[in-house]
């Protein structure tokens, strides 16, 4: 009874009916706002704003290792986009790592929150990364790699001030010229 054509049709009919059936994850949407962008900084400007009026319970225990923030923008422009999206990814490893350091040594608890959303935007940094189709790069198991420029920070203020320095440039940069937004 049908054609070749009808079945086709059916067929991919059934297809996407199976692809949007409620309860399958769909493909991520690409988010090239960069308000999504500002919404992080923002936050992490508040977490740095309660770091500096917290007297007590408060400080790192030793120096973390941290990205280096300052960009020059000639070097940057000549890394391809793989090259950036790791220098990217790796910073957000380093930022993750050191920021859980500082959770587990922080016992203002107005701090604490603060800190615990900076913990979950760089995850939510991730899942914009992804959604971007930038690969996820994990560092070796003994950090980043070599070619990653780092410095060391010994106090809490200074860490936060590093993590909205890099969310400002690097990963601002990354963002703004993903392929996949223009």
């Amino acid at each position: 009874m049908f054609h070749n054509s009808s079945r086709g049709l059916f067929t991919l009919l059934l297809m996407l009916l199976e692809w949007t059936r409620p309860g399958l994850p769909s493909p991520l949407r690409p988010i090239c706002d960069l308000r999504v962008l500002k919404h992080f900084i923002e936050e992490a400007r508040d977490a740095q704003a309660a770091m500096l009026t917290c007297k007590e319970g408060c400080g790192l225990p030793e120096p973390v290792t941290v990205p280096q923030t300052k960009v020059d923008f000639s070097i940057w422009e000549r890394k391809n986009a793989l090259e950036q999206a790791q220098e990217v990814q790796s910073g957000l490893w380093l930022l993750n790592q050191a920021i859980g350091s500082l959770r587990a040594s922080v016992t203002n608890t107005a701090l604490q929150s603060h800190i615990d959303n900076s913990l979950i935007n760089i995850f939510r940094i991730g899942k914009v990364l992804r959604s971007l189709n930038i690969q996820e790069c994990n560092p070796p198991a003994g950090g980043v790699s070599g070619g990653e420029e780092t410095w060391r920070v010994s106090s809490a203020s200074e860490l936060l001030q590093v993590h909205v320095n890099f969310l400002r440039g690097k990963l601002q940069l990354l963002l703004s010229n993903a392929p996949i937004c223009h």
